[in-house]
């Protein structure tokens, strides 16, 4: 066992999933931040286990040829991103590495590589952001938390966002500031405002503020207003209810304060409604090319039907529809299927229909109706497929299972149980929707072994 606070001399020469080096010494795994493969480091101890521990590199002795200066100034503090240290040729490397080495380990797959497709720019892209909010000796400030702590670091510009979502953060702390807002204290569970919520579209360059509030009233909110509009693009303006403890961001209850509440954006050729709970990528650029890659994989005829499972407010759904002869959409979250149908009405789609429930209940029901999809797609959050979904699509037994994930572990599980129902794994693909940050996303093609 490694002793706390003893220096120790290691090699990097892998990553964690969340973008941690790991190092061994004398057969305890060290896990480093901002560290890179094929660096020999000294590092410092600070947490200590059995067959592991959490280090911090105190000098770096071989400097990989990857290791760049951060051009973010709070990078290290930020949890927020974790590669501004490298340089995105070895980031996209790792992502992809990380998505084969999931696959074969956890699903039995022997995979020499696996595609990446990697992102043309990695500042600007991300089309939303939720800023914590926090106050130190009387003045409010925003800005993301710490790794694995909920204490809010201030960044006052953020690489990764457009300038104008920066711009509504200032905006709104000033408003906060100058008429004494309270502020969320969620040890003592008092104060008002809790995060700030910005979504831009980026074709539009319409932007929604909602405001995640411990309360149902907003003190002034019209001078809030005045100073938004200020901004380009400013268009909605929702006070979002949470007065639950508790680390979930949005509330259930969404008040509109200004404008109607949401906002419009153009993917894949398509007009899509987005309110504050509506799943929509974060990368728009990225996430075009990742739906056109499921959407080629799928091999879609105009005689088949495809269910989408977890179809949000209907993206890919809807991007399917021109292909196939129907397309079925299953979403939990009730205002994104009211956004999912309200899309498909405005894009003249009519062969697009969307059901309201737990993917695998959905899925189940669908089977009992004698739905007998041909194509089946899902997007699951980060935990991944059901056991019931992963039953109900055995049984409805598709020609072709489309799976994008946001996370390779839980994939590779689920391909391992699809693989036990009698699918194979046809391709993977990665794709960088998150540059400069450890999130990874891939879309698998599965069919039955004929």
């Amino acid at each position: 066992m490694l002793q706390k606070n003893a220096i120790y001399e290691a090699l990097v020469t892998d990553y964690t999933a969340e973008g941690q080096g790991v190092a061994h010494v004398d057969g305890c795994a060290v896990f480093l931040p901002n560290a890179i493969a094929g660096e020999r480091v000294r590092l410092r101890v600070e947490k200590a286990g059995k067959t592991w521990a959490a280090g911090k590199i105190v000098e770096i002795l071989e400097k990989s040829p990857h290791r760049v200066n951060r051009e973010c100034p709070v990078a290290k503090l930020c949890g927020g991103c974790d590669f501004w240290h490298m340089d995105y040729a070895e980031e996209t490397r790792l992502k992809a590495e990380r998505v084969k080495s999931c696959l074969n380990r956890l699903a039995g797959e022997r995979l020499e590589t696996v595609p990446i497709l990697a992102a043309p720019d990695c500042r600007g892209y991300r089309n939303k952001a939720q800023y914590p909010v926090a106050c130190q000796k009387g003045r409010a400030y925003a800005g993301f938390f710490r790794a694995g702590t909920h204490e809010v670091v201030e960044n006052r510009r953020c690489l990764i966002l457009p300038e104008e979502t920066d711009r509504v953060k200032d905006a709104v702390m000033d408003y906060v500031n100058q008429y004494r807002v309270s502020v969320y204290d969620e040890t003592a569970h008092r104060g008002l405002l809790r995060h700030i919520y910005v979504r831009r579209g980026a074709v539009s360059g319409e932007i929604l503020v909602c405001l995640v509030c411990n309360g149902r009233k907003l003190p002034r909110a019209e001078a809030l207003v005045e100073r938004l509009k200020r901004i380009p693009g400013f268009a909605a303006l929702v006070l979002s209810v949470n007065t639950k403890k508790g680390n979930a961001v949005l509330g259930d209850e969404f008040i509109p304060l200004y404008g109607p509440g949401y906002i419009q954006d153009t993917l894949c050729g398509l007009q899509f409604r987005l309110s504050p709970r509506s799943f929509y990528q974060v990368n728009h650029h990225q996430a075009q090319r990742l739906y056109r890659a499921a959407i080629d994989q799928a091999g879609i005829t105009k005689e088949d039907t495809v269910l989408d499972l977890y179809c949000g407010v209907g993206t890919i759904t809807l991007a399917m529809a021109s292909a196939a002869g129907k397309v079925i959409g299953v979403e939990v979250i009730p205002q994104a299927v009211e956004d999912a149908r309200e899309n498909a009405a405005r894009n003249g789609i009519a062969n697009a229909e969307f059901f309201c429930g737990d993917a695998g209940q959905a899925a189940l029901a669908l089977e009992q109706q004698g739905v007998r999809p041909d194509v089946i797609t899902v997007d699951p959050p980060r935990k991944g497929l059901s056991a019931d979904a992963i039953e109900a699509i055995s049984r409805m037994n598709p020609r072709r299972l489309v799976y994008i994930s946001c996370d390779p572990a839980t994939l590779a599980r689920d391909v391992a149980l699809l693989k036990e129902k009698g699918f194979l794994l046809r391709s993977a693909q990665a794709a960088d929707l998150f540059p400069r940050c450890a999130h990874v996303e891939t879309v698998c093609v599965l069919s039955r072994n004929k």
